[in-house]
């Protein structure tokens, strides 16, 4: 089974940008539907971007024209680029491979999370 590998998270000020990679390994692609989380401290567990099964992508509304994800499928690499990033964007995000039922995507193991990438937006 094929694992995935977050990079790119940082310390950045508000205002600026980031992109996160998503690589996966162990399988010759990435799965169809995939998606990034974030949790921050003290939060629940938020899907903030993702495609589904369909291929459609959609956002959060706490993230939505700011946040775009893409993939590079030559590459097994899916991306979230983080524009305009505010200091309640600071997160650790992941990379899941999701389970969909038409647009409705949650996270296909919900069990293991590893250890994500940090995002820290100073104020």
């Amino acid at each position: 089974q094929g694992q995935l590998a977050e990079s790119g998270g940082g310390l950045v000020q508000t205002g600026g940008s980031l992109r996160l990679s998503c690589v996966a390994s162990g399988s010759t692609s990435s799965p169809a539907a995939i998606g990034w989380y974030r949790q921050a401290s003290g939060k629940q567990r938020e899907l903030v971007a993702y495609f589904t099964s369909g291929g459609n992508i959609l956002y959060s509304d706490s993230v939505k024209g700011r946040f775009l994800i893409s993939r590079d499928n030559a590459k097994n690499t899916v991306y979230l680029q983080m524009s305009s990033l505010k200091p309640e964007d600071t997160a650790v995000y992941h990379c899941k491979s999701l389970k969909c039922t038409g647009y409705v995507c949650h996270a296909s193991d919900m069990d293991y999370w590893g250890k994500g990438t940090l995002v820290t937006v100073s104020s």
